[in-house]
């Protein structure tokens, strides 16, 4: 294991103004985001997107890294260069999704558990030989009657713990993505309180299985009302709430937090970074990690026709560009 390799990347990829794009939707999911354009989901439309994206002029000043699926990185653009290549050849950092998807907990009811452990050293190989610099896991909690239970989060962080040594071991930076669910009529303060226990769960697993979380990123949602809830929060309590939960949780050591928009709208998304990142004083960098609030105003431009390329490409450049002065606080709202 390398420390000063995966330090280095970690921080490289958490580089001031920059943030992550999550492109490491599965065929499933990336089946629905077409689906919502009207286009068919083959093989081609799925790497002309993804060449749409990753050729997008200049817009690696805002994006530090990408994280790929098992198709994508396999895959190359329309000249032929693969697509970890091309990122590299701009300065992105290429990345990829390990995981296998969250799967129905037997006998929890409502829970899920990340499948993905078996064969993961063999293919940690395989994805760094093809280019992959750092992973990323997700684990899906959910809110609701009687739910998390501490079976549960501790199943899960576990299985991020074995992952993320599994990933320093082969000099690759784990992302640790646990994910409180936005589903549901919870309030922020239940937000807060299960977030808070999800974390101090997930940094006790990675504390026994000896992680150096100096090569680590953290990807975790927003302490933030559930869609349902009557009472929503504003932008200013939720960056309070959110920098609060992640001060009594994260140790200083993590170089950085790199949020999932986790169903919010792109603007909403960019303006809640903005705001935690006005309020200061954290110890880590606060950065994003974003896949539909990049991607949707996008989607919407191409509508599978490459005739609106630019116009799409000019999308994503302008959201980069956005959540980019965001990470600086110095977002406006006038600017969209």
């Amino acid at each position: 294991m390398d420390v000063k390799k995966l330090v280095s990347t970690a921080r490289e990829l958490v580089a001031p103004g920059k943030g992550i794009l999550a492109a490491d939707e599965s065929t499933s999911t990336i089946t629905k985001r077409l689906a919502s354009i009207h286009v068919e989901s083959t093989v081609d439309a799925r790497q002309r997107y993804r060449d749409l994206l990753f050729t997008a002029p200049s817009v690696e000043d805002h994006i530090s890294g990408v994280i790929l699926y098992d198709e994508t990185i396999r895959q190359s653009s329309a000249d032929g260069t693969p697509f970890p290549e091309l990122l590299a050849s701009k300065g992105v950092i290429p990345g990829i999704k390990v995981d296998k998807g969250a799967k129905t907990m037997a006998l929890f009811p409502g829970e899920t558990i990340t499948e993905g452990l078996d064969g993961l050293r063999d293919r940690l190989v395989e994805y760094r030989n093809l280019g992959a610099r750092f992973a990323k896991w997700r684990a899906v909690i959910h809110i609701g009657e009687g739910i998390p239970t501490a079976n549960a989060l501790s199943a899960n962080a576990e299985a991020l713990a074995r992952y993320a040594a599994l990933c320093q071991e082969n000099d690759i930076v784990p992302i640790i993505e646990p994910e409180v669910l936005m589903d549901g009529g919870h309030s922020l303060e239940i937000c807060d309180r299960v977030t808070t226990e999800t974390l101090n769960t997930v940094f006790a697993a990675l504390y026994d299985s000896r992680i150096i979380l100096e090569g680590m990123l953290l990807k975790p949602n927003m302490t933030i009302s559930g869609i349902d809830c009557p009472v929503q929060a504003d932008v200013a309590e939720v960056a309070q709430a959110t920098i609060q939960t992640l001060k009594r949780t994260v140790p200083s050591a993590v170089p950085g937090i790199v949020f999932l928009s986790g169903g919010q709208s792109a603007e909403l998304a960019t303006a809640h970074l903005d705001a935690m990142n006005r309020i200061g004083g954290t110890p880590w960098e606060l950065s994003f990690s974003y896949g539909r609030a990049l991607q949707s105003p996008v989607l919407e431009a191409w509508k599978g026709d490459d005739a609106n390329r630019a116009l799409a490409q000019a999308e994503y450049i302008k959201r980069a560009k956005l959540n980019g002065l965001a990470r600086y606080g110095q977002y406006k709202s006038s600017m969209e």
